[in-house]
Parts: C-alpha cells; sequence; structure tokens
C-alpha cells in the first residue's frame, strides 16, 4: 500500500516517513502544498497523510482541488489540537478522518489502517481469504494458523492483493503501489514475489488472468 505524506516539518516528516516504511507501506513525502497537489493530482495512492499548515498552498485548498478532481483517495488531515475550526472546515472539504497535534506515532497508524480498511470494504484489522490471515497491526501473515515468513516486498505484494482480494489487479497497478515514487522501479520483479507468495499460500489462491494480472481467491 502506498502513503503520502504532506508535511513541511522535515523533522516529524521524516519520523513518519519511518513509521510507515517499517509498517510495510510505500511512502512519498511532499514538503509544501504544490507539490503535494501535483503529486496526489498524478500518483496512485492508497492514502494521504495531510497537514493543514503548509507553504504555498494551504492543505484544505490542495484538498479540495482533489476532491474536485474526483481523486477519492482516503484522506487524514493533521491539525493543531487548538484550530478546532480547522477539523470542522478539512472535513468538510472531504478529509475522512483527523488527528490533532502532538499525536502518539501508534494512533496515527491505528487511524490509517482503518481508512485503508474502509476504502476497500473491510471491517476487521485481520484481512483474511480462505487460510491465510493477514493482521495488519503488526504485519503478520498465517495459512492454516501457522505462521508464514515473508520478505518486506513479498508483504507489500501480499497486502495489496489482500485488500483487493477477488478484483484483477494489474503487474502495472501493482507495481505503482509497492514502490515509493523515487524506487528504482521494474515491473518484472513483481512476477518473482508473485512466485515466491505461490510456493509459500495455498495452491490456486494467486491466479493468473491473462492479458490483465492477478487475482487473489480462496480456492474452493
Amino acid at each position: 500500500m502506498r502513503i503520502l505524506v504532506v508535511e513541511d516539518e522535515p523533522t516529524l516528516a521524516s519520523q513518519l516517513s519511518a513509521a510507515l516504511e517499517e509498517n510495510g507501506y510505500a511512502v512519498d513525502v511532499a514538503g509544501n502544498g504544490r507539490d503535494a497537489h501535483h503529486l496526489g493530482d498524478n500518483e496512485p495512492y492508497d492514502a494521504v497523510v495531510l497537514d493543514l499548515g503548509l507553504p504555498e498552498i494551504d492543505g484544505i485548498t490542495v484538498l479540495k482541488r482533489w476532491r474536485a478532481a474526483s481523486r477519492n483517495m482516503p484522506v487524514l488531515i493533521l491539525t493543531a489540537r487548538s484550530n478546532w475550526h480547522e477539523k470542522v472546515e478539512g472535513i468538510d472539504a472531504g478529509a475522512d478522518d483527523y488527528l490533532a497535534k502532538p499525536f502518539r506515532m501508534e494512533e496515527l497508524l491505528a487511524r490509517l489502517r482503518a481508512l485503508l480498511r474502509r476504502a476497500s470494504g473491510l471491517a476487521s484489522a485481520e484481512i483474511r481469504c480462505g487460510d491465510v490471515m493477514l493482521d495488519t497491526r503488526n504485519g503478520r501473515v498465517t495459512v492454516a494458523g501457522q505462521a508464514v515468513s515473508l520478505t518486506a516486498h513479498e508483504f507489500k505484494v501480499l497486502a495489496y492483493l489482500m485488500h483487493h482480494q477477488r478484483s484483477v489487479v494489474s503487474r502495472t497497478e501493482l507495481t505503482e503501489h509497492i514502490y515509493a515514487q523515487d524506487f528504482d522501479r521494474d515491473s518484472n520483479t513483481v512476477e518473482v514475489f508473485i512466485g515466491r507468495l505461490r510456493k509459500k499460500l495455498p495452491p490456486g489462491m494467486i491466479e493468473t488472468v491473462r492479458g490483465l494480472g492477478y487475482r487473489l481467491t480462496a480456492p474452493a
């Protein structure tokens, strides 16, 4: 899952990026509203963490422009604790949730997981497909109750497929959602990760849809 962090304070931006990457997300960072608007308008993010007090273009304006352009990715806004009017304005502008500064990183991660679940029509932090269970809270994957060891990229591919199970996901889509913008992407490696996952998951779980991509389904 790929996240855009929009924060002009370098230390906080770095902390957010590190925490998200540690939890299995691909992360891009924008330090001003102009860059944020461009990235959100042109890149396929699964969610955005958006500070409102930004240079060049403020966060509310950025959010309004995204929504006007039908960019519907979940947005979690960050706002100063005393600025309650910003919370109201942000929600009215199209934000899905808000978090007041200062905040605990654990709460931000929990709120972000909830936004991603809702966007995928999922209700629980434990995503299941047949015998496979992925716990989004701790990155743990089990098959029939037995823990499965995955590399970071294998986990990212599986997490995206689990969030979009029963839908056909193209190789290009997977590449765009498991790598950050500045990563040296090679779509061919997705096939390698799929091949490795097939050896660790029940047979037939990852289906190749010829000419279209892959589909994750529970074996009959």
